[in-house]
């Protein structure tokens, strides 16, 4: 489940995330946690919380903008609270193909990014290079085109971002946290949640909603954060460390998830559910393209900017 701490360790820190053990996410934090703990000969010691020991999401940010030790799976979106142009990079149908985010991540607009987060935020990226998924639609009926969707109460993580998408593509977004949604399904409070393949099995939604949609409306990626004060507080060996291991874990989970996506397809047909592949892309493109236009406090011209990294 974790690293284990050694007892020579010089700084000792924790790293939070809200997945289940068995989802790719909690695979690569360990892998992190032991490459940072062997590479610094012991003088780092990571401990791993998975499935939200720690806190909710939000719980956690407050908790390293303050100072506390801790290492925090990053979402574009949340970071956005603090930096409004992180944002974009979570955008509906930003990418057709997830290789092209780390144009996006060599970039100067990227650099810009990490730099207010840094100001504004207190936090310290260390890397968001690690593929979480594509995003589909666990419900009991199929949402495969606009009429589908229309009305559907849907699970959302309290982030404008989800919830202008699922505005545009007609359904009602329902905030609700990661560690509720498994209850919030169940009971009735939403009809359908959206998330990677790997997640909706973590979760066991499949036990309360047989039928998903590959709309891929989202294709996330995370990645690892702390509290800027105290990263700067270490020696440059280990910054180095934690920044260049963080990115190392990215490409491992990428790779990983990748490669698991038709395995937890395979395992949630095994549990009954029904995939609907014929899903109208092209018409929910176009619903949310309006989307980028609902963020006054983004820099002007941010998402031409994004687009034309994207697309060169």
């Amino acid at each position: 489940m974790s690293a284990v701490p050694a007892l020579s360790a010089e700084i000792e820190l924790r790293l939070a995330h809200v997945a289940a053990e068995s989802e790719p996410l909690h695979a690569a934090a360990v892998f992190f946690a032991d490459a940072v703990e062997k590479r610094s000969k012991g003088r780092i010691s990571i401990t791993v919380h998975p499935s939200g020991q720690l806190g909710s999401n939000a719980e956690v940010y407050e908790q390293v903008k303050v100072g506390a030790p801790i290492i925090q799976v990053s979402d574009p979106g949340y970071l956005s609270d603090y930096e409004p142009n992180f944002g974009v990079l979570n955008g509906p149908y930003l990418l057709e193909d997830p290789a092209d985010f780390q144009k996006l991540l060599n970039s100067d607009l990227y650099a810009e990014m990490i730099a207010g987060v840094r100001k504004t935020g207190n936090f310290e990226v260390l890397s968001m290079n690690w593929l979480f998924g594509a995003r589909h639609i666990i419900s009991n009926r199929s949402v495969t085109n606009l009429d589908e969707a229309k009305g559907l109460k849907i699970r959302v993580p309290p982030n404008v971002m989800w919830i202008e998408t699922m505005k545009a593509m007609g359904a009602d977004g329902i905030q609700i946290a990661w560690a509720e949604v498994y209850t919030g399904l169940s009971s009735g409070v939403v009809a359908a949640a959206e998330a990677p393949l790997a997640s909706i099995w973590g979760a066991k939604l499949y036990e309360s909603a047989k039928e998903i949609s590959m709309t891929g409306h989202f294709k996330a990626f995370v990645g690892l954060a702390m509290n800027s004060d105290l990263y700067a507080s270490y020696p440059e060996d280990i910054q180095t460390i934690l920044s260049e291991e963080a990115v190392a874990a990215g490409i491992m989970i990428t790779n990983l998830v990748l490669r698991s996506e038709a395995e937890y397809r395979a395992k949630l047909e095994a549990e009954g559910v029904t995939f609907h592949t014929a899903v109208d892309v092209e018409a929910f493109q176009k619903a949310t393209a309006s989307v980028y236009e609902q963020f006054p406090k983004w820099s002007k011209g941010l998402y031409a900017r994004v687009r034309k990294v994207l697309d060169n």
